[in-house]
């Protein structure tokens, strides 16, 4: 893990005369972008902007979110609340302002040429991001380590929200005693342990990380549970249940069709399948650049059209059920419980990595409480099948 560096929080360089020519150019633009928002340079509101380091506004300009996300990091900005400037940021759409540079097309073009998801390039999101530490996730979430969207409908606390998005996914599966089920990017075991523990079912899943998978085998060991450490193309065998919950955004657009298809492969006749995943409002080729090369690795988000192009001929699409506002509490939730236990973990990963996280909570935070990223759940079934009774909230 990265330890502090000597950008981090450092003072304003002093420009030369034609450089502070330009910096003022740069931070019109900036600065007439972010009006937009409602959003002020070195303003006094939680959602406005505090520049300590003028070289920002050409960062942004040169390398447009990629040069946002690290300048934060860096310590060359920051805002009293994150989450609210990036909502404002987001409601603006002030994204297009930015995306007109070589760094941002580039990625674009990297992801159309390659299958990022592809061999061992689908392990990389494990090993980067979900091997980070399992104390660290223990102390960010709840106490089933469930690193998804929690459903807050009747709930007052992260554990309760979890607890509540299990039993919803239980039910929409119509599960019972005995069923087997596999579980497609299984996280820690949360589904998997809960399932085997009340619904009596046998769960069979796959992850791409191996601190994930020593951690949920152990946390299982005495109920019907396997935990293997594959990719989700390599299963064999058919299941009463097929699901997914927070892995559909790893899985890229070039291989929407391929994950369907080894669903429905798994999926006996008259079984039910399930995808928890977040959602774009339009449809992607890339994934944002910032986010890809710090947080999650080769990831991008579905669209409604892309999930549906996916499905067809494979699947009954029996229910889409969007609950994107409940991420934003969610995140807030693991947001407050990861500033708590920083001073616990702060020796072991440093600033820059502390900065990194908490812009990706709350910038995330800030995706769906400007609906710019949804969350849904789509229940799906093999041709032919009879109708399961999904549309429950």
């Amino acid at each position: 893990m990265e330890k502090t560096d000597a950008n981090i929080l450092k003072k304003p360089r002093t420009l030369a005369p034609s450089s502070a020519r330009k910096s003022g150019t740069y931070r019109q633009f900036i600065e007439k972008a972010l009006d937009h928002a409602g959003i002020t340079i070195n303003g006094d509101q939680p959602h406005d902007i505090m520049v300590y380091n003028d070289q920002l506004y050409e960062r942004v300009l040169r390398n447009g979110v990629l040069g946002v996300g690290e300048s934060y990091m860096d310590g060359w900005w920051d805002s009293p609340a994150l989450d609210r400037f990036f909502d404002r940021i987001f409601r603006a759409d002030l994204k297009r302002y930015f995306e007109g540079n070589w760094h941002f097309y580039l990625h674009v073009l990297k992801s159309r040429l390659k299958n990022l998801q592809e061999g061992a390039r689908s392990y990389e999101v494990g090993k980067q991001h979900y091997d980070v530490g399992n104390d660290f996730y223990r102390d960010m979430l709840d106490s089933r380590m469930t690193y998804t969207c929690g459903y807050w409908q009747n709930a007052a606390t992260l554990d309760a929200a979890q607890e509540a998005k299990l039993d919803l996914i239980c039910r929409k599966l119509e599960l019972e005693p005995g069923m087997s089920v596999l579980d497609i990017g299984c996280g820690w075991g949360s589904f998997a342990r809960y399932a085997a523990e009340k619904y009596g079912a046998s769960v069979t899943g796959v992850t791409i990380s191996g601190e994930q998978a020593d951690l949920a085998n152990e946390q299982c060991r005495e109920l019907p549970v396997s935990i293997l450490l594959q990719d989700y193309r390599e299963v064999s065998g058919r299941f009463d249940r097929v699901l997914s919950i927070g892995m559909f955004e790893h899985v890229g657009y070039k291989n929407y069709r391929t994950y369907m298809e080894v669903s429905r492969r798994c999926l006996k006749d008259d079984g039910i399948a399930l995808i928890q995943t977040i959602g774009s409002n339009r449809s992607l080729t890339t994934s944002n650049p910032w986010m890809s090369k710090y947080i999650f690795p080769n990831s991008m988000l579905p669209s409604i059209a892309q999930i549906g192009s996916a499905m067809e001929g494979i699947f009954v699409m029996e229910d889409w059920h969007n609950f994107g506002p409940h991420y934003d509490r969610t995140l807030m939730a693991w947001h407050d419980n990861f500033e708590k236990a920083w001073p616990k973990h702060r020796d072991r990963y440093g600033e820059r990595f502390y900065r990194m996280w908490k812009f990706y909570l709350l910038s995330c935070a800030g995706t769906f409480r400007s609906r710019l990223n949804q969350l849904w759940q789509i229940t799906m079934t093999p041709q032919g099948r009879a109708q399961p009774d999904c549309r429950l909230s």
